[in-house]
């Protein structure tokens, strides 16, 4: 027959650890971060040890793009389709879930489009200067890789591609909901010229997570004032500073068709002709080697 004592002993102990992995999450779940004050982003850092990377991180984002930076040709994949408008408000900025079935392809890699979302002003900055919005469509891989596109949007003419998102925004926060008989299509986001900068930067937000290919479109797109003011009336400062780009380059994808036509990217051409040196170089080695004996 079990004992009591210790049956009552377990039952509190395994009480307690509910209590305390409780807890825990809602303490997690409940940091407050924002783009101001005590929990504006030079304090990110220190809100929560997960979101340590935000001070401590070396390939921070967004970041400013010189004028010399090396441009992409338009060699991502796009495979788009128009989706439900399902937006919200979460707080920190207005975003639009996108249906499943939409992806880019980059080095041969598949990255769903999962949602698109925006920041005033830009976060990412051309030689200095920013642009009134920027748009970040979110795509992940199979591994949970993320890739974002980033779209600069300048004040020009009215833009209908982006109305009914701009149109329906909600102003109060919010879960997503579908907006009746509206569609979005992300191609229709993106600038006709699809030539870009890339390079190897973070989330914008906490916790600043690195490893996230950016893909920053060098060509903006125009909004109206009306549209960008639809945003702005909500959102109006919810862009992170630029961080330091530290040791990083700028990523050049030249792409060189083989046969069957597959795509070698200069990253991968690099990494061949590297081993065949280091072939050639072992050969070089024992014939001397032989010869010697």
């Amino acid at each position: 027959m079990p004992n009591p004592v210790r049956f009552h002993r377990a039952l509190l102990l395994a009480l307690a650890l509910m209590m305390i992995a409780a807890s825990v999450a809602i303490a997690s779940e409940g940091v407050h971060w924002s783009y101001s004050g005590e929990n504006g982003p030079d304090h990110w850092g220190d809100l929560s040890p997960d979101y340590a990377t935000c001070a401590k991180g070396v390939e921070q984002s967004p970041v400013d793009i010189p004028a010399d930076a090396a441009v992409n040709t338009a060699d991502i994949s796009f495979n788009y389709k128009p989706s439900a408008v399902a937006i919200l408000n979460n707080g920190h900025t207005i975003q639009v879930n996108y249906d499943p079935g939409s992806s880019l392809t980059l080095n041969g890699v598949r990255y769903d489009l999962v949602q698109f979302h925006f920041h005033a002003h830009s976060e990412h900055a051309l030689a200095g200067q920013f642009a009134p919005l920027e748009v970040h469509l979110v795509h992940k891989n199979a591994k949970g890789g993320l890739a974002v596109v980033g779209v600069l949007l300048n004040a020009g003419a009215e833009n209908p591609s982006y109305a009914a998102v701009l149109n329906n925004l909600p102003a109060e926060e919010s879960e997503a909901h579908a907006v009746s008989g509206a569609t979005v299509d992300a191609n229709q986001l993106l600038p006709s010229e699809r030539t870009y900068w890339r390079y190897n930067g973070s989330l914008t937000t906490p916790p600043c997570s690195e490893g996230v290919q950016w893909l920053v479109m060098n060509t903006p797109v125009e909004l109206s004032a009306a549209q960008i003011g639809a945003y702005t009336a909500i959102y109006n400062a919810n862009a992170r500073p630029l961080q330091p780009f530290n040791a990083r380059t700028f990523v050049l994808s030249l792409t060189l068709p083989v046969t069957g036509g597959a795509l070698l990217t200069f990253d991968v051409v690099l990494l061949l002709a590297g081993g065949t040196l280091l072939l050639l170089g072992l050969r070089l080695l024992r014939s001397h080697r032989s010869v010697a004996h």
